[in-house]
């Protein structure tokens, strides 16, 4: 039933490659199925000006997408002098999402940007670049805490998100391109790899779901994340 031929609850093939950039604390490169994304996570020693000097440190992002990473080429926001709508949010998604994940007294007055740049996509990047992301802000911590500069891992737990939907009338995990673009629900899921819930978007493309529905994605999306952590864990531990 579906294009690609999966089952209703199988993703896309998963992988994730670390140290795949030379100078910054953290890095890899996430396949999820034709969806790819570089992760780099880059250490700084100050913290936005609403914190300073309150002893927290902070975690945020930067996505973008490069002009051929879709069927046809884009411009680049940079030459537009400004970025779209749709990056901001996306961003600002990655940001919140890690840093549900981290201690951010134990982290101390720092910041870690997380960039995100989509080299090919097909369906489910926000996903991939906030599962990616993940791993790149634990390689960099993992720097921190081998050279002394934070003593208790501010790590809490591992943060991975998947999109789920209803395509064809059927509830699937991990929507590729084809199947986003003719779903009648589609949503995204972060959770942590506790499975507590840090956000979820969902809506309705023509189409209305009922509360049993929702439920339904929220198991497929359950069952996903448990993929994708333990993917992250034996990413970080190679």
């Amino acid at each position: 039933m579906r294009p690609s031929s999966r089952e209703l609850n199988q993703m896309r093939p998963v992988s994730i490659e670390t140290g795949v950039t030379k100078h910054a604390e953290g890095s890899c490169m996430i396949r999820v199925g034709d969806t790819h994304v570089l992760c780099t996570a880059s250490i700084e020693p100050r913290v936005p000006p609403f914190i300073k000097g309150s002893g927290l440190g902070w975690v945020t992002a930067e996505y973008g997408m490069l002009p051929r990473s879709t069927t046809s080429r884009m411009r680049r926001e940079a030459t537009a002098g400004k970025q779209g709508g749709r990056t901001v949010e996306i961003q600002r998604l990655i940001g919140r999402s890690l840093r549900a994940g981290i201690d951010r007294v134990a982290l101390g007055e720092r910041q870690i940007t997380v960039d995100c740049d989509v080299i090919q996509a097909d369906g489910g990047t926000r996903c991939a670049a906030i599962t990616g992301g993940w791993v790149a802000l634990r390689l960099a911590v993992n720097k921190l805490m081998k050279t002394g500069d934070v003593v208790s891992d501010p790590m809490i737990d591992p943060v991975a998100a998947v999109s789920c939907g209803i395509y064809a009338g059927q509830p699937v995990l991990d929507l590729d391109y084809p199947e986003d673009s003719e779903a009648g629900v589609d949503g995204n899921f972060i959770m942590t790899g506790s499975k507590r819930l840090i956000e979820v978007q969902m809506s309705a493309e023509g189409s209305t779901y009922s509360r049993a529905e929702m439920n339904e994605l929220m198991d497929l999306a359950e069952y996903g994340v448990a993929e994708l952590v333990a993917l992250q864990m034996a990413a970080v531990s190679a």
